[in-house]
């Protein structure tokens, strides 16, 4: 055991005051929540590197955005080729133009972002039990979102057990919120059909919801795999209340729900032990991103000074 005078501490002047320590978390603040890429877990001090961030390092999924941002650009300079001409013989114009030209991938980023958002809000509060949110149910491009999610729910007799969960793995360092966790005889049946072999009725599934894209037309990438074999391969999960249990054993299947105001899809995603060890590749990618490549290329080196009583 370390003592103060071991340390090298000095003690306190006399009347002055320690700074009181920070109160150890109850409750909801128990929970881990995200912040630059981290988890952090208040109540032990775990920094848990986030499942999203890992996948945007260490993944192709940069190259795949890189190219969508590129083509949204083109398509929204070949749309707007009038303004773009215009401004281009106004030199008062042309630097406001081009940035918003350049922003464009961004925008409809953020446009995604606030949908996504939007159904993960009516999707949680539909399994809690609790009303959906005012504000989005009076949204007319929200309801037919909500209309086929309710559909989906209906349609494969779908129970939930879980909703935005936290869950982490301390021994390999990450964390996420999954979307859900169901059960559902019929897409059990559907997925025994799928993979030619027989899924439990009862088995509990990894379930993930994506609004991008449009029905029969991407939206659904094998990024999701990985993220859903992170999730599934988690240690620990957090309850509402703060609390943690083991994560429960899911199978090695699970599904995305493609929404859109169209319709939906039910895409069949692999989550088991071969992704995951997919995923520790991309894991391992990312920390190289994120840390020793920053590292490993120096300044240009000076030729050395050689002087007389160095050459002798």
């Amino acid at each position: 055991m370390t003592t103060t005078a071991q340390a090298g501490a000095t003690a306190p002047a006399a009347g002055r005051r320690r700074k009181a320590a920070a109160p150890a978390p109850t409750g909801a603040d128990r929970i881990p929540k995200p912040s630059q890429g981290w988890y952090r877990d208040k109540v032990t001090g775990d920094k848990l590197r986030r499942v999203t961030t890992i996948l945007s390092q260490g993944s192709t999924k940069g190259d795949v955005l890189a190219l969508w941002a590129a083509n949204l650009v083109a398509e929204t300079a070949f749309a707007n080729l009038p303004a773009l001409v215009n401004a281009s013989l106004r030199p008062e114009r042309r630097t406001e133009m081009y940035d918003w030209l350049r922003r464009a991938p961004l925008r409809k980023k953020d446009e995604r972002a606030d949908i996504g958002s939007a159904v993960h809000s009516i999707i949680e509060a539909h399994v809690l039990g609790q009303p959906m949110p005012a504000e989005l149910t009076d949204d007319p491009e929200m309801v037919p979102y909500l209309d086929n999610f309710l559909r989906f729910v209906e349609e494969w007799q779908v129970t939930f057990e879980a909703s935005e969960m936290v869950v982490g793995n301390r021994t390999v360092g990450y964390a996420g919120t999954l979307d859900y966790l169901l059960r559902s005889p019929l897409i059990a049946a559907a997925l025994g059909e799928y993979l030619g072999t027989v899924v439990p009725a009862d088995a509990l599934l990894m379930g993930d919801t994506k609004t991008g894209g449009e029905l029969d037309v991407k939206g659904v990438y094998p990024e999701a795999a990985l993220q859903m074999s992170a999730y599934r391969k988690a240690e620990v999960a957090w309850l509402r209340d703060g609390s943690t249990v083991p994560m429960p054993a899911s199978y090695s299947h699970g599904v995305v729900l493609h929404l859109r105001p169209e319709g939906y899809r039910l895409i069949p995603i692999a989550c088991g032990d071969d992704v995951f060890a997919a995923f520790r590749i991309v894991q391992q990618a990312a920390d190289w991103v994120s840390g020793l490549s920053k590292t490993v290329v120096g300044g240009a080196l000076a030729l050395p000074t050689i002087t007389e009583e160095r050459a002798a």
